[in-house]
């Protein structure tokens, strides 16, 4: 749309009436200016092609609108490409965290703690002296725990030595039943042939006393069997006190090897590389048995993502995942998924949820996904139980 202006008859254009208004009166002498504004439509184009002058605009907004469509129908296909390659292969959540197995360490005796080789944070090996607990006590402990063991060792010795004396005197005893049958077999054959023999060959004194050595030898051999008895079951009682001994030598051994064990624990040890964190003990105070003094969080961390369960349509074991970590956005880093735990984790809470009982709302349940990582590349980077991350992972 133009604006033109009327000077005396004369249709100029804005800009001329503005000049002819602001001209000196010597410019227009005796001139009367009459101004009319009007306006002037813009002529409509030809139809149909009639007007050769007006076609080429219209074919140019056939090309737009062509090309727009174009543009449109490249953008979807491009979306859809999109969608389908980098969006739906995959399940992602937010709801994941880093995991590990956390060592707690805690003594095996009771003591002050005489030296604490450790710091916050610090990283250990297996093996290696966390704190030392005073072992003079047991060291005690185990010294007379030894001088036991060695009294019981002199006491089984001195049982053998017995039992060895015995058995001889059980030989002597066996020896002098022998002698004294003998000798009572003489003395009743002499009584035998005094009494053949009668008044005519001996006197009456004689065989008297005959038959008293006669039955003097037979109770003397009565008496060497009961010492022979009596040394038997000494010997048997020997065998018994060796026994004895035996059991208390053994008893002994295991009372220094416990104590050895007990010196041994007053060196606290990692049984576990990884850092040390949560450490609760300084060193010069009295800790107890089972007592929490640190932990040992390990190397090996892995990921658990707690996935809807509606996700876990096409997932399953071995699986590739991207890992991102929050305290290190611009790391990437690769693992494989695991397993699936047979469960959501509200089973397991401590208040597990009653759906048989009250009102029943439906609500989707997530499943916790063990996620392993393949490998940390840096060195630099601090991964710890409950940090933040959000797993992605390739289910098609």
């Amino acid at each position: 749309m133009k604006t033109i202006e009327t000077i005396d008859g004369q249709k100029v254009s804005r800009e001329d009436a503005q000049f002819f208004r602001t001209g000196s009166s010597t410019d227009l002498p005796n001139r009367r200016v009459r101004i009319e504004s009007e306006t002037v439509e813009p002529q409509p184009e030809a139809v149909n092609g009639q007007s050769s002058q007006n076609g080429a605009p219209q074919k140019n907004n056939r090309r737009r609108h062509l090309f727009a469509g174009i543009a449109v129908l490249a953008a979807g296909l491009a979306t859809g490409v999109y969608y389908l390659e980098f969006v739906a292969p995959y399940e992602s959540t937010d709801d994941a965290f880093i995991d590990a197995h956390v060592v707690p360490v805690s003594p095996q005796v009771a003591g002050r703690v005489a030296q604490l080789f450790v710091k916050d944070n610090q990283e250990v090996k297996a093996g290696d002296v966390l704190l030392q607990i005073d072992p003079r006590d047991y060291q005690a402990t185990l010294d007379q725990q030894r001088a036991n063991l060695a009294a019981a060792q002199s006491r089984r010795q001195q049982a053998g030595a017995q039992s060895i004396a015995d058995q001889a005197r059980v030989g002597q005893e066996k020896a002098n039943v022998v002698a004294a049958e003998a000798q009572a077999k003489q003395a009743e054959s002499d009584y035998k042939r005094y009494q053949s023999v009668g008044d005519q060959g001996v006197s009456a004194s004689q065989l008297d006393l005959a038959g008293t050595h006669a039955r003097s030898a037979a109770a003397e051999v009565d008496a060497a069997r009961n010492k022979e008895l009596a040394a038997e079951a000494q010997a048997s009682l020997d065998q018994a006190s060796i026994q004895t001994a035996a059991a208390e030598v053994q008893r002994s051994a295991a009372a220094v090897r416990q104590a050895q064990l007990d010196l041994s624990y007053t060196q606290v040890k990692a049984a576990e590389a990884g850092y040390v964190t949560h450490r609760t003990v300084e060193a010069g105070a009295y800790v107890q048995t089972g007592q929490a003094l640190l932990a040992i969080v390990p190397k090996h961390v892995w990921v658990v993502a707690n996935f809807k369960e509606t996700q876990l349509t096409h997932m399953h074991a071995g699986q590739s995942v991207q890992v991102e970590v929050d305290a290190y956005p611009q790391l990437k880093l690769k693992g494989h998924v695991d397993s699936i735990q047979r469960g959501s984790g509200a089973s397991f809470s401590l208040l597990p949820p009653e759906n048989a009982s009250g009102n029943y709302v439906k609500v989707v349940q997530r499943v916790p996904v063990k996620i392993v990582l393949d490998s940390i590349s840096n060195p630099n980077v601090v991964l710890g139980p409950g940090m933040s991350v959000e797993p992605e992972v390739r289910v098609n």
